[in-house]
């Protein structure tokens, strides 16, 4: 597999590593780092990773470096990175060279899985923050991950060539919500490659190196695969002890399968294959997954209402003896035990971290309130921003919160969460049935309070989604048998009576009568089809009630 480790250098020594891969060498010596870089959205990681990549030579430098990392088409069209991306550098610093291994990664909320696996990766990161916004809730939350696996966190301030920008008042906030002090952060502008020379050395200074053991059997942690229909499974992988060499058989601990290694090789950032390698889940991530099946593999998708892992403890004797436990976890909504066997249901419920602009607070503080959230702290973090912390049920954000959020602030509040367990709430099933027929992609578990107002908005999108057929089509939600909203998509209708001039008025209703038959009949065997553009719509403006 393609690697974040060093190439096959004579007599190669370990040494310091960064949310990317480091190693120099001096003389006869190696030394390597890993680090990542850790980011709000739209906080400059991706500029900041081509400045890196053509000061240490690894792309020429001209006027078309923008995102280099970013290769999939959807991050080109977004402007955004969306899957963590791998490259290894090669930097001579005081007379040493040094190879250093970096992942850059997203910074948008919904992709905040891709940071955290990679981190396991790494021995320090690069927290990059916008001289101009400051510190952001996805900053808070990735700095919390980086300080939770004990790995060296060096703040980057960006953007310091903006007007606006003022990198005096960021060093306040690092050092009052990070407990970073101000002389350890380092100003930028990844734009036009002000002072991006002292992040390299700071890597290289501060990140310490891994701790390799070469003469070990091999142990290595795969943090990132892709599947080439050509070649197989592509890994990712960082080197902790031995080596790996291409018609190696390896072992993965957690199958006990056994696979043979035709390639190895460092990404820089292209593939570059080596003799060996040694040691060193919201609505955007929906669209931007659905947009990468349909570009990369060509693939239809299916899409489903977005839910979450809900619990029951089981009343029923019945039902216990058949799962064979009293507590059961639900993935698929269709599944979802009735009340009369259950004692009660469980949500997942998330501690969410907001931090706004403070003329911004009331509207938000009004929104969590809508979305069931209970609130756990407030705190200014300088003059004119707040920082919130709210316990939200994962059902009420897992849609479109961050979208409302962003719609109210202008765009200035920002919003991360972590996982805080599970609480008890009153859940109830609520199907979408479309002229009697239940729709099981739209199917989907509401709290009992917002049920009417989930299912009256369902409805309603799916009203103004659906085309019209020569028949009527009901759009009704129901909770069991109960009808609990409706709207009607009305048929395009044929003037039967056109070619009648007069004569008897029983003629008419005969024409009429038939006509109004036919329609009942298309009705009942006529397919409805749901367009693919009709389910992100209803998702993705749901009711804030």
């Amino acid at each position: 597999g393609t690697g974040a480790a060093r190439p096959e250098l004579p007599r190669p020594r370990p040494a310091p590593s960064f949310g990317a891969a480091a190693e120099c060498w001096a003389g006869d010596r190696l030394c390597s780092s890993k680090f990542q870089y850790h980011a709000h959205v739209d906080h400059g990681k991706s500029t900041l990773a081509d400045r890196l990549l053509e000061l240490t030579g690894t792309i020429d430098k001209t006027k078309n470096n923008k995102q280099v990392l970013d290769k999939l088409q959807v991050e080109r069209e977004r402007g955004i990175t969306v899957k963590a991306q791998t490259a290894s550098l090669f930097y001579n610093f005081e007379g040493k060279q040094y190879l250093l291994n970096l992942i850059d990664t997203p910074g948008h909320v919904d992709f905040s899985y891709e940071v955290s696996r990679s981190l396991s990766a790494c021995q320090g990161v690069l927290l990059v923050i916008d001289a101009n916004e400051g510190i952001q809730a996805q900053t808070v939350a990735n700095f919390f991950l980086a300080f939770e696996a004990q790995l060296s966190v060096i703040p980057v301030i960006n953007k310091i060539d903006l007007k606006n920008a003022d990198p005096e008042m960021v060093e306040k906030q690092i050092e009052k919500v990070f407990d970073i002090p101000r002389n350890e952060c380092i100003k930028i502008s990844a734009k036009l490659g002000t002072n991006v020379e002292s992040v390299l050395q700071a890597v290289i200074e501060r990140i310490p190196p891994p701790k390799v053991h070469r003469k070990n059997p091999l142990r290595a942690l795969v943090f990132d695969s892709i599947f080439d229909q050509y070649r197989g499974v592509i890994a990712n992988v960082a080197l902790f002890d031995g080596m790996v060499s291409k018609g190696d058989k390896i072992v993965s601990a957690h199958t006990q399968k056994t696979y043979e290694v035709n390639e190895v090789g460092v990404l820089n950032p292209n593939e570059q294959p080596t003799l060996k390698l040694l040691g060193f889940l919201g609505l955007l991530h929906m669209e931007v997954f659905n947009q990468r099946l349909e570009q990369e593999y060509n693939t239809s998708v299916i899409l489903t209402t977005p839910t979450v892992p809900y619990k029951a403890i089981l009343s029923s004797a019945k039902l216990i003896k058949e799962y064979r436990e009293k507590e059961i976890t639900i993935i698929n909504p269709a599944q979802f035990p009735d009340k009369s066997k259950v004692a009660e249901y469980l949500e997942p419920v998330v501690l969410g971290t907001i931090i706004t602009p403070d003329e911004y607070t009331g509207k938000i503080m009004a929104l969590c309130q809508a979305r069931r959230a209970v609130q756990k702290h407030l705190m200014f973090i300088d003059q004119n921003r707040v920082m919130l912390k709210y316990l939200f049920p994962l059902n009420e954000i897992v849609v479109d919160f961050y979208d409302s959020l962003k719609s109210l602030s202008s765009g200035y509040a920002s919003f991360d969460y972590e996982d805080a367990g599970y609480q008890t709430a009153e859940l109830v099933k609520m199907d979408i049935l479309l002229n009697g027929n239940i729709v099981e992609e739209l199917v989907t578990v509401v709290h009992k309070e917002k049920a009417y107002s989930v299912g009256k908005t369902i409805c309603e999108r799916l009203k103004d989604s659906l085309p019209r057929q020569l028949f009527e089509i009901a759009i009704q939600a129901a909770i069991g048998s109960k009808i609990i909203a409706r709207e009607t998509v009305k048929a395009y209708k044929k003037n039967v009576l056109a070619k009648c001039y007069g004569g008897d008025i029983t003629r008419k209703m005969k024409l009429l009568k038939r006509q109004a038959e036919g329609k009942k009949k298309l009705r009942k065997i006529g397919n409805i089809e749901v367009p693919k553009d009709a389910f992100i719509k209803v998702l993705k403006t749901q009711s804030n009630k």
